[in-house]
């Protein structure tokens, strides 16, 4: 076996070093490796190789910023310099849309406003993934009333009303909410959750807060004061 070479890292390879290494031993000149127990040995020893030689090539690809790969390792490096590297946020999107009711209804009951509640807004799909995109508060906009009508009755009508909502954000994501006591030596939020982007809302009670969050692979929420 020629023992400078250190680089056979494929399991095939060291295993035709360990015979080449065996052969070079006068009790194995003329001995069939293949057809014999001996066969076992082998493959267990080049099994073990392999994984010791695959760990090691790890461990050191995971010891320098150039070739890790994980993230966690990442950011550790990153720190040695200096850099603290973000939570991941999720995709972002601008989107403008028409609520259009045709109903006539009785203008006295007709609404004057349309609210879009904070979650879940809509869905969108690429080939055979689908994404689904929410908004993390309330947005309100006024209608815009249809022609009026008025019945044999004398009952003023609407021919339905449009609502318009334009250049909405939202966020890709599932929009979730969690509240809890906020002390000083609060350590329990959650670690899948951006970092960086939080509602936080007081309730009247003090040292009471109400904080509204998503998890770091979903939707971000909005800080605001």
């Amino acid at each position: 076996m020629p023992f400078t070479k250190f680089t056979n890292l494929d399991f095939d390879q060291i295993k035709t070093s360990i015979k080449d290494y065996l052969r070079t031993n006068s009790d194995f000149t003329d001995f069939d490796f293949e057809g014999s127990n001996f066969s076992v040995l082998i493959d267990t020893l080049a099994y073990n190789t392999y994984i010791t030689a695959f760990n090691s090539n790890m461990v050191v690809n995971e010891s320098f910023l150039d070739s890790a790969t994980v993230r966690e390792n990442v950011v550790s490096l990153a720190r040695n310099i200096g850099y603290v590297p973000r939570s991941r946020t999720a995709a972002q999107a601008t989107i403008s849309f028409d609520i259009l009711n045709t109903t006539s209804i009785n203008i006295d009951t007709a609404p004057s406003t349309v609210t879009l509640k904070a979650g879940l807004v809509c869905i969108s799909s690429d080939d055979s993934t689908t994404f689904t995109f929410s908004i993390p508060e309330d947005i309100t906009t006024t209608v815009k009333l249809g022609s009026l009508s008025t019945d044999l009755g004398g009952v003023t009508n609407v021919q339905g009303f449009t609502a318009s909502f334009n250049n909405i954000k939202v966020f890709q994501g599932t929009f979730l909410k969690k509240s809890f006591i906020v002390c000083s030596t609060y350590k329990n939020r959650n670690q899948q959750a951006g970092c960086c982007l939080l509602i936080c809302k007081t309730d009247p009670l003090p040292n009471y807060c109400f904080l509204f969050e998503t998890s770091r692979e979903e939707m971000p929420c909005v800080k605001q004061p």
